[in-house]
């Protein structure tokens, strides 16, 4: 996110940031987005006293709208990573560094205010100058992300407006339920999610994105399809005698249009899966390079940075072979989408796509949830299909129907493993 935020308005302006569960619960993700921007402020503060360049131009020249998503899964329960990325999703820095966490007011910013009265006018004055600070560089919605992102999605042009999806696809999958020939207006859906060759880092063969709401990413992807019926997840099962009230599914979505309602555009989607995302790394040496000198002329971003990447830095070295010192190091998944979104969307010739790859997702196998399935037969394709019969004799499933199936793009090669660090080093802290 810093990445995006740090380009120039040429490049990239955010709109919006969705915030859902994902490592960590919603309310810990979102205070962590607030914190952020915290730090950001504070940075450029520092950055003008010190008469150095202010940096973060697309941020500066326009705000960004924070809303907040979904807090669980589609018809499941909640898995998170808190395990390596601590309870907080940035390694405890809320309770080791308490002096670059905002006030706890950044909570009302997104809570729908009541009535203008002569007592909340007041109530809101006392308050004002608490969250102003908390609110200069981004715009707090009250509305549900999923319907935010269908906003933006129908105030533009087609084909103006990608979405990068760094975390579980619940809010994608929300706004695909609610209006999928709105969200098909996407230029792209860029996601980082899945395993398709290498192992999973949540299970043996399946990337936690994808794993923490399997249905969401099944009922995206099958948007992708000529037939979205032909992929679309069954229901979520029913709840047990064994099971608790808490762990009772969601309501299932209902679902999509026939194909010919949905008309002839399908929605664009481009993985980033574990295959590629995890050949691109960042050193502790290079980090540590970049930001201790840093640190000691008093960056806050750069000792905010520091304390949680630390943290991620010694997990690494607790839980992987040949981690160690300065060689240990962290795979940039995420940054990866915004990479794309910089520079592949507008020049794709140092980036190589596999299109029309036909992924699938499990979503209901005792040890295969969130699986990527892909079909690795070598027959021969119906091409003369219709994709309407479901039970044909030798294709369960409908894997070798032209007009069944996903069709996913998947990036398989980027201008360089080891060009990505440097730059997104160089861009936060010019």
């Amino acid at each position: 996110m810093l990445l995006a935020l740090a380009a120039v308005p040429e490049d990239i302006e955010v709109l919006l940031i969705s915030v859902t569960y994902g490592n960590v619960d919603v309310q810990n993700c979102l205070r962590n987005v607030v914190s952020m921007f915290h730090i950001i402020e504070q940075e450029i503060q520092w950055r003008k006293d010190h008469a150095f360049a202010l940096g973060f131009e697309s941020l500066r020249r326009s705000k960004s709208l924070v809303a907040v998503g979904a807090d669980c899964p589609l018809g499941d329960t909640t898995r998170m990573a808190d395990y390596f990325h601590g309870t907080d999703g940035l390694g405890g820095i809320h309770d080791t560094h308490k002096h670059l966490t905002p006030p706890e007011t950044w909570k009302s910013l997104f809570i729908q205010p009541p009535p203008e009265t002569d007592v909340t006018a007041t109530a809101r004055s006392e308050v004002r100058d608490d969250l102003s600070s908390s609110t200069s560089l981004f715009t707090p919605s009250f509305r549900p992300s999923h319907l935010e992102i269908l906003r933006i999605l129908d105030e533009n042009p087609p084909d103006t407006i990608s979405v990068i999806a760094i975390g579980p696809l619940t809010n994608i999958a929300l706004a695909a339920s609610h209006s999928p020939q709105t969200l098909m207006r996407a230029k792209s859906i860029l996601v980082m999610g899945g395993a398709v060759t290498v192992p999973g880092n949540i299970t043996p063969t399946a990337e936690f994105n994808t794993y923490a709401d399997a249905t969401a990413a099944a009922r995206v992807y099958a948007l992708t399809s000529p037939n979205p019926s032909s992929t679309m997840p069954p229901p979520p099962p029913q709840l047990t005698q064994t099971q608790s009230l808490e762990e009772l599914p969601a309501e299932p979505l209902p679902p999509y249009p026939l194909k010919d309602e949905l008309g002839d555009r399908r929605l664009k989607v481009l993985l980033f899966p574990l295959d590629i995302t995890t050949q691109h790394t960042l050193r502790r040496d290079e980090f540590n390079a970049k930001t201790e000198p840093l640190i000691k002329k008093g960056s806050p971003l750069a000792e905010w940075t520091n304390a949680f990447l630390s943290s991620t830095f010694h997990k690494m070295e607790t839980l992987h072979h040949g981690q160690e010192g300065g060689s240990a190091s962290l795979s940039l998944h995420d940054p990866l989408c915004v990479w794309y979104a910089l520079t592949g969307e507008k020049d794709s010739s140092k980036w190589s796509i596999q299109e029309g790859e036909d992924l699938r997702v499990e979503t209901a196998g005792q040890w295969t949830r969130g699986t990527y399935i892909i079909d690795r037969r070598d027959r021969k394709r119906r091409e003369d299909d219709d994709g309407e019969d479901d039970h044909v004799p030798g294709d369960t499933g409908g894997w070798l129907s032209s007009a069944r199936g996903n069709r996913l793009r998947l990036c398989v090669q980027t201008p360089g493993e080891r060009a990505l660090a440097p730059l997104i080093l160089d861009s936060i802290f010019p």
